[in-house]
């Protein structure tokens, strides 16, 4: 979008507010307890012990989004940025867990791991420098086009190789939520503009409810009301799972860093190396405090872009005001479970559209470069790689642990290969304009 509807230092009546929020904590809710539930599900932990992983997990998601949102300190982008469990680690996090040190070697890791991003932190001044528009129009664009197999599943009702994948039920019902989204922002005014993925998502909530279509079990089985449990697991440090949990903290330095320039991008904010600096210590703080508090670290989440960008919300006030559904939602975790009862093609509906615009928001930043043939390289490169991951990762399946520890995420490819054909592609040489 080309106007914002709310800036980033606008504050929203309450009300509207807290519907807004609700839009950010609907497009990330799911990803921020995928996490714990994998390694949780793969390790085979206790249910409670899973349980523990999950709610603090949202408890931490939502006290690191509201330092993000309105900083502390020289901590906090300041930005609508809501952070959340990052898949970035999982691999790391399996590896050490089925080792003899189990979870409280995964959380011992990723501490002391965390200082890797927190001392990186105060490099991210010199580190931006290496962000001219080129590189930063094609990691946003990476970003988009790497979410989009995640939305298409979502509309798609699940994994491929779930029954009822792409069944005409699913398909339809995800039309039907994307064409009120759509039409909303469209064509909405005010409120139904601003909270047009709410609205759709509600709209869609209401008919899968009437179909018969929405699974309360998780509902009935979730706590009321759960206490924070720190270092319910302990902390043990293994050196080979700290070097491992370090590397995935350098892969997520570059990831946060193409998240904040993307967020910088649809809240209309110029991104200095001291936002850079405050957003990625946020990052590694959060982290710290989230392997002290029983689960794993942390990232910013790049679907909640595309909801500022689909919207033109970007006030962070309503992103802090997520935060606080998120701490809410660790404390009472009936009210998480209830979140996501929703079913996938709904989100599905909606999500398609938050990751297009940021797809079509890193075209036109690459719309303003200067057409050459070193531009072109940089961006079909960057891009060609990036996508050969994100759509085929079993590429990487016969490589070593470590290279699909670095390389397993289409956006850390892409990203990577734009900064470093940047530097070593040599500047074009200028033309000569022909003698009159």
């Amino acid at each position: 979008m080309n106007n914002l509807l709310y800036s980033v230092e606008d504050k929203p009546p309450f009300g509207l507010s807290l519907l807004l929020a609700a839009q950010h904590l609907l497009a990330a809710l799911g990803g921020i307890i995928a996490v714990p539930l994998v390694i949780g599900n793969v390790l085979k932990l206790p249910t409670p012990d899973t349980i523990i992983l999950v709610n603090a997990a949202l408890l931490v998601s939502g006290i690191v989004t509201i330092v993000q949102c309105r900083g502390l300190g020289p901590i906090g982008i300041r930005l609508p940025s809501v952070m959340g469990t990052s898949f970035t680690f999982v691999a790391a996090a399996l590896a050490i867990g089925f080792s003899e040190y189990g979870v409280s070697g995964i959380l011992g890791s990723s501490l002391a791991g965390a200082f890797v991003m927190i001392i990186g932190s105060f490099f991210m001044p010199s580190i931006r420098k290496l962000f001219p528009p080129v590189v930063t129009g094609t990691v946003v664009m990476m970003i988009g086009l790497s979410l989009i197999p995640v939305a298409v599943d979502w509309f798609a009702g699940g994994q491929r190789t779930d029954e009822n994948y792409a069944s005409p039920e699913n398909l339809m019902m995800a039309t039907f939520v994307l064409v009120i989204v759509v039409a909303l922002v469209q064509w909405g005014k005010g409120i139904f503009s601003a909270a047009a993925i709410v609205i759709g998502m509600m709209t869609g909530y209401a008919v899968a409810l009437a179909l018969g279509w929405v699974d309360f079990s998780g509902v009935k089985q979730a706590q009321t009301f759960a206490v924070p449990q720190p270092l319910h697991f302990g902390l043990s440090f293994p050196i080979t799972g700290i070097i491992g949990m370090s590397i995935a903290y350098l892969v997520t330095i570059v990831e946060s860093s193409g998240n904040f320039l993307a967020l910088g991008n649809a809240t209309k904010t110029e991104i200095t190396g001291k936002h850079l600096r405050g957003g990625v210590l946020c990052d590694g703080l959060g982290s710290a405090l989230a392997a002290i508090m029983s689960t794993t670290p942390f990232s910013s989440f790049s679907q909640n872009i595309g909801v500022i960008s689909l919207t033109g919300v970007a006030s962070r006030y309503v992103v802090a005001l997520t935060g606080a559904l998120l701490v809410l939602a660790g404390l009472f975790p009936v009210f998480g479970a209830l979140i996501v009862s929703i079913p996938l093609p709904v989100l599905g509906g909606a999500g398609l559209m938050m990751f297009a615009m940021i797809i079509a928001a890193g075209i036109q930043m690459l719309d303003n470069i200067e057409r050459s043939k070193r531009n072109g390289l940089i961006i079909a490169i960057s891009i060609g790689c990036g996508l050969a991951v994100t759509t085929r990762p079993e590429l990487l399946d016969k490589l070593p642990s470590f290279i699909k520890e670095i390389f397993g995420s289409g956006i850390t490819v892409g990203s990577l290969l734009a900064l470093i054909l940047n530097l070593i592609l040599p500047e074009d040489k200028p033309t000569k304009q022909p003698k009159s």
